[in-house]
């Protein structure tokens, strides 16, 4: 797709570990910050709200993980290889897994029978399916089987994953599941509940939205190879534009995967004449997807 002109697009290919580096320093600050929240609300009403904040901030783990896992929030292979894996392991997702079902989503974007969003966790058809998807317990569960699973080099399923790329998720996910058991036996060692606050608690609160996030990417677009219309990039506000790496800009990001996240603003600015799907705010997606949906799943009709 010749949308923008190759001179162009070879300025907005460009990666830098310094634009990486910095938007990888903020975003642990925001961490930082809001370890230094929950710890000062602990004992005060406003605790909740401050597990939420933080919640927020380490779900958006999720945007750090994706843009490294396309190699692209930095110029350093290794960078972004560290990056993906530690952003991964912060909302318990393991990153190896997760490049090669991302790039078999963006290979087949939509594609009923071959996009492994789809074929893990389709569109919910009715209100109650909406729901089931938000609060999360599917996503706890994905992750729990895929850890105990891949562990042991279970691929049973997971037609999306080349054979020479398991061993290296094999190895991945031991390591992660050895870090997890660690962390837990140096909390019960030190009769710690850190990891609960700082980390499990506000998780288990931020999940929810980064489920809404999730849905509004792809959910009610068409279900056809077009990637001007398979895709939602939704005009969203600053903070979530920083703390998501410009990934609303999800169409842009979709037309052309290699775009690293500070120039996916760029990208817009000469695809917004094309798309056919953009929303301005997340808020009028969601409520645009829940009206769409019957209160029950509907029924096919008798003949």
């Amino acid at each position: 797709m010749r949308l923008i002109p190759p001179a162009v697009l070879a300025e907005l290919y460009a990666r830098s570990d310094v634009r990486g580096a910095a938007r990888a320093l903020a975003h642990l600050a925001a961490l930082t910050a809001g370890v230094l929240l929950v710890h000062t609300a602990r004992g005060h009403w406003w605790l909740p709200a401050a597990l939420l904040l933080h919640g927020l901030v380490i779900v958006s783990l999720f945007a750090v993980m994706h843009e490294a896992v396309h190699y692209s929030a930095f110029r350093s292979r290794r960078l972004n290889e560290l990056a993906a894996w530690l952003a991964g392991f912060g909302i318990l997702f393991n990153a190896t897994y997760y490049r090669q079902f991302h790039f078999a989503h963006h290979r087949y974007a939509q594609d009923p029978a071959r996009d492994p969003e789809l074929l893990t966790a389709p569109p919910p058809r009715s209100r109650a399916a909406y729901w089931w998807r938000v609060i999360a317990i599917p996503y706890w569960r994905a992750r729990v089987s895929n850890l105990v699973r891949l562990a042991r080099g279970r691929f049973e399923g997971l037609g999306f994953v080349p054979g020479p790329t398991q061993p290296a998720i094999v190895r991945s996910m031991r390591a992660m599941l050895a870090a997890l058991i660690g962390l837990a036996a140096v909390s019960i060692a030190q009769g710690t509940d850190a990891l609960l606050w700082y980390w499990l608690l506000p998780l288990a609160l931020g999940l929810p939205f980064l489920r809404l996030y999730l849905l509004s990417e792809h959910t009610g677009c068409s279900e056809d190879d077009d990637g001007l219309t398979n895709t939602r990039t939704t005009i969203s506000v600053w903070p979530v534009r920083f703390l998501m790496w410009n990934l609303p800009y999800h169409a842009e990001h979709h037309l052309y995967p290699s775009i690293p996240f500070h120039q996916l603003p760029a990208a817009h600015r000469w695809l917004r004449a094309h798309l056919r799907v953009v929303a301005r705010g997340y808020v009028s997606v969601q409520r645009g997807l829940y009206a769409s949906l019957p209160r029950a799943p509907r029924r096919p009709a008798r003949s």
